[in-house]
């Protein structure tokens, strides 16, 4: 069974993987796009063989350049048979196509616990203000000042999955009460309270904190508009580590401008690299960060941890983890 995988990913894990999985060959995936066996023979990409392919985070960050020729690869594979994802959406055209295909998909969880840390401090800060602390050091002055608490605090979270799970544990371990919202509630989610997405208008009024963990999808777009800051409170704060389409950008600084919400901090947007004129840059109640709430140093083991476990249930036919079908495409 041969495993592509990029030379960086087999560079840390090939050795711990051959072990684990004995029979399996690594393709690996260098500079250029070259393949080559684990032993160093090279391998004609048009007759690979892979029927497994690993995407690690590696490919997004610091080997963007093998992005086309991997996914060239997958996409014209025609010996493939899972595919694992490094990220935890399937929103993108080409894991629509492996799926229709009959590809079994299996998506990542990895990333839930530093979002959902990230989404903690991005709340923390927002009611407790610690630029006041920071100005008053660098000056020397023994300025103290009131801020609020999340105890007590109503958070309406927007996607119910693996991430939004993780978020909705801390926010009530600070004694936050947590609605869930999400399409098809299955009474069991670790919320006080769930309603589906119909419903979402008639929660929204009472949120504190609004976070949005919602995939990217035709029924998602720019779930966030006018309507939508129109009924939030205007001390609210909306937090989006979902996708940026879910957001109407000219809306969202429409109605901060006019005071509909308190603030917001976005860590994804609708076209990324977020381009220079954009006016969320220099917007004093925008907080930007890089799409980079996932980012933890623990993320890329989770990811290893994951697939070498799903390698082996793969092998003996076993039920695989977060698989995607092409009902959840619809």
């Amino acid at each position: 069974m041969r495993v592509l995988l990029t030379d960086g990913a087999a560079r840390a894990f090939g050795p711990r993987l051959v072990a684990d999985h004995p029979g399996i060959e690594l393709v690996a995936m260098g500079e250029g796009g070259a393949l080559r066996t684990t032993d160093g023979a090279a391998v004609d990409r048009e007759a690979a063989g892979v029927e497994v392919a690993w995407a690690t985070t590696d490919l997004y960050r610091q080997d963007r350049a093998l992005v086309r020729p991997f996914f060239g690869l997958v996409r014209r594979s025609e010996t493939l048979r899972w595919f694992q994802s490094a990220a935890a959406g399937y929103d993108a055209p080409i894991f629509a196509e492996l799926i229709t295909k009959g590809v079994l998909f299996t998506r990542s969880d990895v990333h839930s616990i530093p979002i959902a840390e990230y989404v903690l401090r991005a709340a923390l800060d927002h009611v407790q203000q610690p630029g006041r602390w920071a100005a008053a050091q660098a000056e020397r002055r023994w300025e103290g000042h009131e801020f609020c608490e999340l105890w007590g605090s109503t958070w309406v979270i927007v996607g119910f999955g693996s991430i939004g799970t993780e978020i909705a544990r801390r926010a009530r371990a600070f004694g936050a009460r947590v609605v869930g919202v999400r399409r098809r509630p299955s009474g069991t989610e670790e919320a006080d309270k769930m309603v589906t997405t119909d419903e979402l208008a008639q929660v929204l009024p009472h949120a504190d904190v609004v976070v949005l963990c919602a995939p990217a999808n035709p029924t998602t777009s720019h779930l966030a508009d006018l309507a939508f800051f129109e009924v939030m409170q205007p001390s609210a704060l909306l937090i989006n580590i979902g996708r940026g389409s879910v957001v109407d950008e000219g809306a969202l600084v429409a109605a901060l401008d006019a005071g509909k919400l308190a603030a917001a901090v976005l860590d994804v947007f609708e076209t990324e690299p977020l381009p220079a004129d954009s006016p969320l840059w220099s917007h004093p109640k925008v907080t930007v960060t890089p799409h980079d709430s996932a980012n933890s140093d623990r993320r890329v083991l989770r990811q290893f941890e994951l697939f070498t476990d799903n390698l082996g249930r793969f092998r003996r036919g076993e039920p695989m983890r977060n698989v995607v079908t092409a009902d959840d495409l619809s």
